[in-house]
């Protein structure tokens, strides 16, 4: 796993003011950027490039981070324009940076304790998914995990995506069949959510993952950024968030 691919193009309505003058992605956890968590276990399981698709407030990126250096990394921006081209769309607009090998994919605005080295170098299908209980924010989850490590969009138990996975270029191939379109139309490049090519590759059997049982919390509420920045026990200044 040489490339990952880090979702930072949001504009973080919900935790406004506190994203009015920093995107979601730099505001401070723990002492350093919520991104940088991301970056130190990336570069910790081997990941040389970091690609970060930018869009609200994009200047701060390589202003804060630079050029990926002092994590041992490469970073490269992938600026969206003013108006951020949602997950699948991002997906496809950094596509050209992410190399020819299966490639990690994950949101930036997510904390978990989790080690990304248990995601695996191959895949067994189009994309391997990390997947957690789900949070009070989100009942009902996304999708099933059966004993086999196969994704469904229906039946039981149902768990969330965490937002953190490892696909394969493939997994891209198709996407105006996967999201209602021929791709003749709409803006380019196009606007889509990375949901819409899941369903499809989900329905298909290509899609495996599994079940993290530890921290994790998608930081998109100040009182859930309010408890990751809480003390824990082996991890100063991190909650317990859910």
């Amino acid at each position: 796993m040489r490339h990952a691919l880090i979702f930072a193009a949001g504009r973080g309505e919900r935790l406004r003011p506190l994203t009015d003058h920093t995107p979601k992605p730099l505001l401070p956890v723990g002492g350093k950027p919520l991104i940088a968590w991301h970056l130190e276990k990336l570069a910790a399981i081997g990941v040389h490039d970091v690609v970060i698709n930018t869009s609200h407030l994009a200047g701060q990126f390589p202003d804060t981070l630079g050029d990926g250096s002092r994590w041992g990394l490469r970073i490269r921006y992938a600026y969206e324009g003013a108006t951020a081209l949602e997950t699948g769309g991002g997906m496809l607009n950094a596509l050209p940076l992410l190399g020819s090998a299966p490639f990690i994919a994950l949101s930036g605005d997510i904390w978990t304790d989790a080690d990304f080295a248990s995601l695996p170098a191959e895949p067994p299908g189009l994309a391997h998914l990390m997947m957690v209980d789900n949070p009070e924010h989100h009942p009902h989850g996304d999708f099933a995990l059966d004993a086999q490590g196969l994704l469904h969009d229906t039946g039981e138990p149902r768990l969330t995506f965490s937002g953190l996975g490892i696909y394969r270029r493939q997994f891209l191939d198709g996407w105006q069949e996967a999201i209602g379109g021929t791709g003749d139309a709409g803006p380019t490049p196009p606007r889509f959510k990375l949901v819409s090519l899941l369903r499809a590759a989900i329905a298909a059997g290509t899609v495996t993952g599994f079940h993290h049982h530890g921290v994790w919390t998608d930081v998109g509420t100040p009182g859930r950024m309010q408890a990751i920045r809480a003390p824990m026990p082996g991890a100063p200044g991190i909650g317990h968030a859910g």
